[in-house]
């Protein structure tokens, strides 16, 4: 099943966009290979608000944020995880609204051990710390809104999603976006772990998502089966090259990625490495030494 992706999206930094009668949106000015046109914030609620990834730390953005917000009470900030285009402009918000932030927990929570470190230019936001720790399931109130905290690994080991009860929506962070297909980078990232959930977010079956970058993905449980094919189809590929002797993930992401902006092949290059961990820990694959951006793999 081939991703439909929606690749015209367009909005103007700073601008508020009411999106639903419980949702608004402001977008950052920080568009990038990995951000699309930038980061949306969402506004979510009428009187007592909560803001999600309040974005970069850029004063720019919180100076059209507390616009967006005007005299009204920001009773919570939940942040979907701890990458810099999501998470730092959270204590900015805290200092002027005084609510606290709310997430799963500082980087790394949940990381696996013995893997090389991140670099990619959305990387990870290391000086972060919730006011409160989320447990998957957590249910967060407001006057006229519910939201539960969703606690979903794979894009980092930290990633939350929260599902807007009123309004059956799940605001996914990074975890799905209409504009391209997620990277997993380890050590944080797992594939198998966000296989699985994205297959909880099928089984919930909402009407809407809103990712934090680009447009909404207005039939889900379709477009995430999609994106789980996509997947299996890269892993595939991955095993294909193996029996045909490629044995280095570099030419692994020559092959599998011509279309992409070359600015892209780094991460490409450990979203393949997410592969090779999984289809290593299975049992399939072996890797000299250990599973890195370096190794070399072969077939058990």
């Amino acid at each position: 099943m081939p991703i439909d992706f929606k690749q015209d999206f367009t909005m103007n930094p700073g601008v508020v966009e009411g999106l639903s009668p419980l949702v608004t949106r402001v977008l950052a000015p920080n568009p990038s290979p990995f951000t699309y046109t930038g980061t949306g914030t969402f506004i979510v609620g009428t009187e007592k608000l909560a803001v999600i990834d309040p974005g970069p730390d850029m004063p720019v953005h919180g100076e059209a944020l507390m616009k967006a917000i005007g005299d009204r009470e920001v009773s919570h900030i939940l942040v979907t995880h701890t990458h810099r285009d999501h998470s730092p402009l959270s204590r900015w918000l805290k200092e002027r609204t005084g609510a606290p932030i709310l997430a799963f927990g500082p980087h790394g929570a949940g990381r696996r051990a013995g893997l090389e470190g991140e670099d990619v230019e959305a990387g990870a936001d290391k000086d972060f710390a919730p006011d409160v720790r989320l447990a998957d399931g957590e249910v967060i109130k407001g006057p006229d809104w519910t939201i539960t905290a969703l606690h979903t690994p794979g894009h980092t080991s930290n990633h939350m999603c929260f599902h807007l009860s009123e309004e059956d929506t799940i605001f996914v962070g990074d975890h799905v976006m209409a504009w391209a297909t997620t990277v997993i980078l380890p050590p944080d990232g797992d594939v198998r772990a966000y296989l699985t959930s994205l297959e909880r977010l099928v089984a919930m079956n909402p009407a809407l998502l809103r990712p934090t970058h680009g447009p909404e993905v207005d039939k889900p449980a379709r477009f995430m089966r999609a994106i789980i094919g996509h997947r299996r189809m890269r892993e595939a590929q991955i095993v294909g090259h193996l029996e045909a002797g490629i044995d280095n993930i570099d030419m692994m992401v020559e092959r599998m990625y011509r279309e992409i902006d070359p600015r892209l092949f780094p991460a490409a290059a450990r979203s393949v490495l997410a592969h090779l961990i999984a289809l290593v820990d299975d049992g399939r694959v072996i890797a000299d030494p250990a599973p890195g951006l370096e190794a070399r793999y072969r077939l058990s």
